[in-house]
C-alpha cells in the first residue's frame, strides 16, 4: 500500500531521539506543494533514491523546485507542476544530549613505571549535539545503519576508549599521577576525541573522566604498600598486633582455648612472643649500656641479678666474696686476673 504525504512532520515529546526516519521503512510518495514542518532544535534531511537533496531548518516549508532544484527535471506539465515523487525524510534533533556514559568493558593494558605492566579501567560521561545533520545522516545512519541513541553512543564509546588509551600512554607514566590531573586529562582527551566526532557531523560539547583504576587485585597491593608506609616501625607494630590478638582471643566465649580459632591464635602467638621478649631484652641491654648503668651478675644461690661490686646478694643475703665477673661480658674471672679471659678487658 502506497503512503502519500501532504504534511511531513515529527514531534518527539520525550526529546531523547537523535534521528527519526519517515517513513520508518521504504519510502513514501509526496509531491511539490506538500508542506514540511520542522520544529525548533530540529533539522530535516530530504532523501530521494538514496541521495540527500537538501537540509531544512526550523519552520514551515512548501516543497518546490526552488528548494528542491534536483527535482526540476522530473516535474512535467502532465502533472500540472505537482509531479509525485518518492522520498524519505530524516528528522535530526539539534539539542544537546547530556549524561552519555562511556567506560571500558574490559581492562586495557597500561605500562606503569612503578607497577610495570598493569591493566586499568576507566569511565566517565560526555555531552554532544549534531552539528552537521546531512553529514551525520550520511555517515552514521546511511553508512553504519544505526539510528537508536544507545547504538550511536555505543559506537562512539569504542572511539573514546581507543583515543584515551593512546593519550594516556603518550602523556602519563604512572597511574599515581592521574587522580590529581583529571581536569587536565579530560581536556586533553577531549581535544583528541573532537576530531572523530567532527568527521561524523557531531560536536563534543563536554567530556569528563570520573575514574581510572586498576583491577581489584592491583588495588589491594597498592593498599598494602600504602599501609606499610603508615605503619612505620614494623617491629613495634607487630608487638602491638600480637598483644591485640591475645586480648581478642581471651575475650571470646570459652577463652582462647575454647575454640579451634582460639587455639590456633594461641599457638601462633606462642611462637611469636619469645622472639618479641628476646628482642625486648636485647633492646633493654643496649639501652643500659648506652646509659652507663652498672652491669649485674647472678647470685649463685638464688639466681637473682646482683651488682658486680656487691659482696652479698640483696635478695637472699648469700655471701658473694671470692667471685668476680667481667663488667664487659659478665664472665667469671679468677681472683688474681688483670684481664678478662673471655673478652680481654683490662681489669
Amino acid at each position: 500500500m502506497s503512503l502519500f504525504l501532504e504534511v511531513i512532520e515529527f514531534l518527539n515529546d520525550e526529546g531523547n531521539e537523535i534521528v527519526h526516519r519517515i517513513p520508518q521503512d521504504g519510502s513514501a510518495e509526496t509531491s511539490l506543494g506538500s508542506q514540511l514542518i520542522v520544529r525548533e532544535n530540529q533539522s530535516a534531511v530530504f532523501f530521494r533514491d538514496g541521495r540527500a537533496l537538501d537540509t531544512f531548518g526550523p519552520g514551515r516549508h512548501t516543497l518546490t523546485t526552488a528548494n528542491l532544484p534536483v527535482l526540476k527535471r522530473v516535474v512535467g506539465a502532465v502533472f500540472g507542476g505537482k509531479s509525485p515523487f518518492r522520498v524519505e525524510v530524516y528528522f535530526v534533533s539539534k539539542r544537546v544530549f547530556t549524561n552519555a556514559k562511556w567506560g571500558t568493558q574490559e581492562p586495557v593494558p597500561f605500562r606503569d613505571k612503578e607497577l610495570k605492566m598493569i591493566r586499568i579501567r576507566a569511565n566517565g560521561i560526555y555531552s554532544y549535539r549534531v552539528e552537521q545533520p546531512q553529514l551525520f545522516v550520511n555517515k552514521i545512519v546511511g553508512t553504519e545503519s544505526i539510528t537508536d541513541r544507545d547504538e550511536i553512543e555505543n559506537f562512539f564509546k569504542n572511539v573514546i576508549i581507543s583515543r584515551l588509551t593512546d593519550f594516556l600512554g603518550e602523556t602519563y607514566s604512572t597511574i599515581f599521577d592521574l587522580a590529581r590531573d583529571y581536569d587536565e586529562l579530560s581536556a586533553g582527551a577531549k581535544s583528541r576525541i573532537d576530531e572523530d566526532f567532527d568527521k561524523y557531523g557531531l560536536n563534543l560539547t563536554d567530556f569528563y573522566i570520573r575514574s581510572i583504576t586498576p583491577p581489584p587485585e592491583v588495588q589491594k597491593i597498592i593498599d598494602e604498600r600504602t599501609g606499610m608506609g603508615v605503619v612505620g616501625d614494623l617491629d613495634k607494630f607487630t608487638q602491638f598486633q600480637a598483644a591485640k590478638a591475645l586480648r581478642d582471643a581471651a575475650s571470646q566465649e570459652g577463652g582462647a582455648a575454647g575454640t579451634g580459632v582460639g587455639v590456633g591464635a594461641g599457638i601462633g602467638m606462642g611462637a611469636m612472643i619469645p622472639g618479641m621478649l628476646q628482642k625486648g631484652r636485647e633492646q633493654r641491654t643496649t639501652e643500659e649500656k648506652d646509659s652507663g648503668a652498672t652491669p649485674s651478675r647472678s647470685c649463685p644461690l638464688c639466681g637473682k641479678p646482683v651488682p658486680d661490686d656487691a659482696k652479698f646478694c640483696p635478695k637472699c643475703g648469700a655471701k658473694l666474696e671470692g667471685s668476680r665477673f667481667c663488667p664487659e661480658c659478665g664472665k667469671e674471672i679468677p681472683p688474681d686476673s688483670k684481664f678478662c679471659p673471655g673478652c680481654g678487658k683490662k681489669l
